[in-house]
């Protein structure tokens, strides 16, 4: 036989043999689509939501972000919140997730709903965990309540909005579980802690970084916060004195016997100019302010039996890069609380 013929098969041969051998791509294998995205698509614009709120809108804005609009009742109007879903989610689905609130402060321009996401590393430092991170607007002096309105109550009904029909919505809509935690930032601090403390046994653990602790006490402050806005002043809790019952129903301070069960995070500074201030930082009256009333706070609640792990670190001023580097540091708290493991790769 020639052998130029036969070493042509064999080479033919090897050829084909290697070709066999080579990994077939899965020509119909489906994409990997990011959590917004799944959950965009299983959340209905029109569905309804407790209290009789609707969905209005979803957007999927990042791999794990979805800002939603709610037509609320409570608030007579619009609401919004940006929520980051934990890696691995994928819609709804019989397995429930543990949920995080995350609380802005007061004052700053509207859009509130995104602050955490702007100004924190809040999305990296979640990353890591299993949990279903939610940022709600408070409105720029909405102080987390029900507003009394000269006893006609009505909008703007803050709390409503956030627990009973964000609630739901993160509930029936995303497979959000019982197991909650809420953390705030200086108005958004003050909202953690009412809340916690008033609605016994809906969150785990509670985080209050600057945060107004006594409101009673800083009644002044709090009714030119809310004139400096246009608002009646005594359009939030009626007059501090007429009204006093209604202040201590909302206050931290007053509430603390309500924190007994709930794992607590209390951070504050004293205003003076710190290590993550720009050199020639003058002192800060704001967090001058509140940094003695989270001593007198830590103080009570440990009186009271709460247990509460406190920084009050000294020179610091009513700023986010303290308000991010306390997040951080109370994170695993936060985490632990509520059962919140390593996220899913």
């Amino acid at each position: 036989m020639n052998e130029r013929p036969l070493a042509s098969l064999l080479a033919v041969v090897s050829l084909l043999l290697t070709a066999a051998m080579l990994p077939v791509p899965a020509a119909d294998a489906a994409p990997v689509r990011a959590p917004a995205a799944v959950a965009a698509a299983a959340l209905p614009s029109g569905m309804r939501l407790a209290g009789g709120a609707r969905l209005r809108e979803v957007r999927d804005v990042g791999h794990r972000t979805l800002d939603v609009t709610i037509d609320s009742v409570a608030l007579g109007g619009e609401g919004r919140a940006r929520i980051l879903l934990p890696p691995g989610h994928a819609g709804p689905s019989e397995r429930s997730w543990p949920v995080l609130y995350l609380l802005h402060g007061c004052c700053g321009a509207p859009g509130g709903w995104t602050q955490w996401t702007d100004y924190s590393d809040v999305e990296r430092l979640t990353a890591r965990y299993g949990v279903l991170v939610v940022i709600p607007d408070g409105g720029t002096h909405g102080f987390y309540s029900d507003w009394w309105n000269g006893g006609r109550h009505g909008p703007p009904a803050w709390e409503t909005f956030h627990l009973t029909e964000l609630m739901g919505l993160v509930r029936d809509g995303l497979s959000g579980g019982p197991r909650r935690a809420v953390a705030g930032v200086s108005m958004g601090g003050f909202g953690a802690l009412s809340y916690a403390a008033r609605h016994r046994g809906l969150f785990r653990a509670a985080a209050s970084y600057s945060g107004l602790t006594d409101a009673v006490s800083g009644a002044a402050n709090v009714l030119a916060v809310l004139e400096g806005y246009g608002a009646d002043p005594s359009g939030l809790w009626g007059d501090p004195v007429q009204q006093a019952g209604l202040w201590r129903e909302h206050n931290p301070y007053d509430q603390v016997g309500g924190l007994r069960d709930v794992r607590l995070f209390v951070s504050s500074g004293d205003g003076r100019p710190g290590p993550l201030d720009p050199p020639g930082e003058p002192a800060d009256p704001l967090e001058g302010w509140v940094g003695p009333m989270n001593a007198r706070f830590v103080e009570h609640a440990r009186a009271a039996g709460v247990r509460v792990t406190a920084d009050l670190y000294g020179a610091g001023t009513h700023d986010w890069a303290y308000w991010n580097r306390e997040f951080a540091r109370s994170l695993p708290l936060l985490m632990t609380a509520i059962g919140a493991g390593p996220a899913p790769a």
